[in-house]
């Protein structure tokens, strides 16, 4: 099921994705069975992996890699460059969403960052530095809380 209002260009979007109304899609992969909510923007080169869920207002500009199984957030907002400018020279840092991770709402990833596998990002933190495995991590900046079992 597919919404309206939407600009897809030069995507590859797997079996069984749902994408929801006002939505921005361009030159990004997206798995199978993933859930994309409305007023999401996935840029080019961007992967997502299977059965993933991206909620509403997400941005993930270019150099964002996510896994399996991840879960986004709503407002949940990505960076791909350190030293952003409007005119001039500028390079994407890559960011890695590991499989089974879950970032909360309202939260800001940093460029340059892993976030690990099975990981928990609290809501409204910001992700300056990577992530480790199994961990819930909470603040601004980011701090671990608890480790999973």
């Amino acid at each position: 099921m597919n919404g309206k209002y939407q600009i897809i260009e030069d995507c590859q979007i797997g079996k069984g994705t749902i994408i929801r109304n006002f939505v921005n899609l361009y030159g990004c992969t997206i798995g199978e069975n993933c859930k994309i909510a409305s007023f999401v923007e996935i840029q080019r080169g961007v992967k997502i992996g299977n059965n993933c869920k991206i909620e509403a207002f997400a941005y993930l500009p270019s150099g964002v890699t996510v896994e399996d199984n991840v879960f986004i957030g709503p407002s949940v907002t990505f960076t791909n460059d350190k030293i952003p400018r409007a005119v001039g020279e500028w390079s994407i840092v890559p960011t890695l969403v590991k499989k089974g991770a879950s970032i909360c709402a309202g939260t800001t990833v940093i460029c340059g960052v892993t976030i690990g596998e099975n990981s928990i990002v609290g809501g409204g933190s910001v992700v300056t530095k990577d992530v480790e495995d199994n961990v819930v991590v909470v603040g601004k900046p980011a701090k671990i809380l608890r480790r999973l079992k």
